[in-house]
């Protein structure tokens, strides 16, 4: 009598699942991500709503004072040697002060609510990150600073054609005046930014920027010594004024060269930018 064995059961090995393929995100979805992040900001409307409002406003009130120099016999002199887009520019440094508190709130923002662990968690290199907010930055800051210039123009023009200081748009000193004040903006936005990156705090960051930007030309200003005034005419207020003049006037700062000005406004901006990309891979978020 035959005896019946089965046969030992056999364990099948299911292949496990494909691991899921690593999504690496381009530098458009970066940009447009940083993008959608800035302007869901009431903090950049309001920053970009006070460049435009108090470089408007300044401006209104330096065309408003031609009057008053022209009735004068001490200043009326000087408004012949005044050209109409330096008066339209004239409130540019109260603007440069705004939009550095936007360069700074793009960065020590998200450091304060924690979101930038997300933020590097998506995009690990970082690097593309810093880049991404400083395009943004600096596309905000042209289309304010033209929307500010824009404004400045139009509301200046009454009192400025009574005394034949309107601004001829072939005039290359127009656009050396209005090219100056795009450049100097968007230097301060960076230089902003950079010092935002580095501190990674909001106070901190807003102190060092308008300490830079206002507090120490009006500062050192004050003393009279030859080492001192050079360091004054490279802080970033003193240095853009060659920017912003056409030379007929003599201003603080404008000894400078054109050509220096805009190497010491590309370095207020590019120096910390690179510093803070720098420190971006060497620490923790």
């Amino acid at each position: 009598m035959s005896t019946l064995t089965a046969d030992p059961p056999t364990t099948s090995h299911a292949a496990p699942p494909p691991a899921p393929a690593q999504v690496h995100p381009t530098f458009a979805g970066v940009v447009r991500g940083e993008w959608i992040k800035l302007l869901s900001l009431r903090s950049t409307w309001w920053a970009l709503a006070s460049t435009a409002a108090v470089i408007t406003l300044v401006a209104l009130a330096a065309a408003a004072s031609l009057n008053a120099m022209a009735d004068n016999p001490a200043l009326a002199p000087g408004i012949e040697q005044m050209h109409g887009a330096e008066v339209i520019s004239s409130g540019f440094h109260f603007g440069m002060l705004t939009i550095a508190v936007l360069g700074a709130l793009l960065i020590t923002g998200e450091y304060s609510t924690g979101m930038i662990r997300s933020t590097f968690a998506a995009v690990p290199t970082r690097i593309p990150v810093l880049a991404a907010k400083a395009l943004t930055l600096v596309v905000l800051t042209a289309a304010v600073a033209l929307v500010s210039v824009t404004l400045s123009y139009v509301v200046t023009m009454p009192q400025l054609s009574q005394h034949d200081l309107v601004p001829a748009l072939d005039d290359p000193g127009t656009w050396r005046v209005f090219g100056g004040t795009l450049y100097s903006l968007i230097a301060a936005a960076l230089f902003s930014l950079g010092i935002g990156t580095l501190l990674r705090s909001t106070a901190a960051s807003l102190t060092a920027a308008l300490t830079v930007l206002l507090l120490l030309p009006g500062i050192l200003s004050f003393i009279r010594l030859d080492w001192v005034e050079t360091i004054v005419s490279y802080l970033p207020l003193p240095a853009s004024s060659a920017l912003l003049t056409t030379g007929a006037a003599e201003t603080q700062g404008a000894y400078l060269s054109t050509q220096a000005s805009l190497i010491v406004m590309a370095a207020y901006a590019v120096v910390p930018i690179a510093a803070a990309a720098v420190t971006l891979h060497r620490r923790d978020a």
